[in-house]
């Protein structure tokens, strides 16, 4: 399918100009920056709608953080202002908790928990300066559920929502960001592998299924459905109990 990077970079920058022209005319987009694409183009979209003094990066790194440096030359690159809090002291608070109250703790509350300290830092970062959160998702990872809800799935607006990784790419490019950001192999910072070594399948391919609904290999099309399914709570409203056949949509309109 044809993609027109450009127009689709442009249409998103004057969609975020639009959304905080009625949500925060004075506010600054606060952007969790991972040193990965989707964060780095998100930041570099927000430059160019508002303007690098109204873009605030947070690098949050849990610990040791090996690719901390990419997000701080982004950072540098496209002359936004930046701190960075290392989520290590928290993290480990938690745990001890947790360990204190539970015999064990699991490997999906293990992965979940970083991404979940972090969006806490960044709404506390937001709202400390009148601030907008960012979500930096992006369409295959939901697609799939490679996300983490109230953790990077959360935010006040969403530029790449609605983009596969592929297209993200072909925006970082038609911004002008580094290949080393735009073609980073993405990984969860959490092990060696890569997200395509845990997924079970490239970007690639998922793209192309969500795009034009063809992949031509059968495991890994269940593979992909199954994910899918599985999480689309996640893309879902909290579900509401409808009082006296209400639901808040009713109440909001």
């Amino acid at each position: 399918m044809d993609f027109d990077a450009v127009k689709v970079k442009n249409d998103v920058v004057a969609w975020i100009r639009d959304w905080f022209r009625e949500n925060g005319p004075e506010s600054p987009a606060v952007i969790g920056l991972s040193g990965g694409k989707d964060s780095s183009i998100v930041a570099a979209l927000c430059v160019e709608a508002l303007g690098a003094d109204r873009v605030f990066g947070v690098l949050m790194p849990n610990g040791e953080q090996f690719d901390i440096d990419v997000a701080r030359g982004l950072a540098a690159h496209l002359g936004i202002p930046s701190v960075e809090f290392n989520i290590r002291g928290a993290y480990d608070g938690v745990v001890d908790e947790l360990m204190r109250h539970f015999d064990h703790f699991s490997d999906q509350a293990k992965t979940n928990l970083p991404p979940r300290l972090r969006m806490t830092v960044l709404y506390a970062v937001s709202q400390n300066m009148n601030g907008r959160v960012a979500n930096t998702c992006n369409l295959s990872e939901d697609w799939v559920g490679y996300n983490t809800r109230y953790g990077d799935s959360a935010g006040d607006f969403s530029p790449l929502s609605m983009l596969t990784v592929q297209e993200v790419k072909a925006i970082g490019r038609a911004l002008g960001l580094p290949a080393e950001i735009v073609d980073k192999v993405p990984i969860d910072g959490l092990q060696s592998k890569t997200d395509e070594d845990n997924l079970g399948f490239t970007y690639a391919v998922l793209d192309r299924y969500i795009r034009e609904g063809i992949c031509e290999d059968e495991e890994t099309r269940k593979k992909i459905d199954q994910k899918h399914r599985a999480n689309l709570f996640k893309l879902r409203p909290m579900p509401v109990f409808p009082y006296e056949g209400k639901t808040v949509e009713d109440i909001v309109e």
